[in-house]
């Protein structure tokens, strides 16, 4: 147990005085620092039980393909469109992707 804590220890130490460096190559000039900045979306919009019904149909999806799409059960999709249940917010994501024409898959039936 004593050894797992000493690699820990030895890695966090080893952690911080490679950080430690980096600031005093930065004080030389001897490194150049960049960032980036990452856009992050709005959280998604809520979506009503009839616009739920709405999204699906106009892209002539029956409830078990929609489920199928959105990886959740038949029986999710009828309590959404019914108002039972309200979708998740990683649901209502997926929702807004598909609403927006983002994300349309090809169906195809053989």
């Amino acid at each position: 147990m004593k050894s797992k804590r000493v690699k820990k220890n030895n890695k966090f130490f080893e952690d911080i005085k490679a950080g430690l460096q980096e600031v005093l190559d930065y004080k030389k000039g001897k490194l150049r620092l960049s960032s980036e900045f990452i856009e992050i979306p709005e959280p998604p919009s809520e979506y009503r039980p009839k616009e739920i019904k709405k999204i699906r149909e106009e892209k002539n999806y029956s409830q078990s393909l929609f489920a199928k799409i959105l990886n959740v059960s038949p029986r999710t999709i009828q309590s959404w469109e019914s108002g039972m249940r309200k979708p998740s917010h990683a649901s209502l994501r997926l929702l807004e992707i598909i609403d927006k024409g983002i994300y349309n898959p090809n169906i195809y039936k053989r």
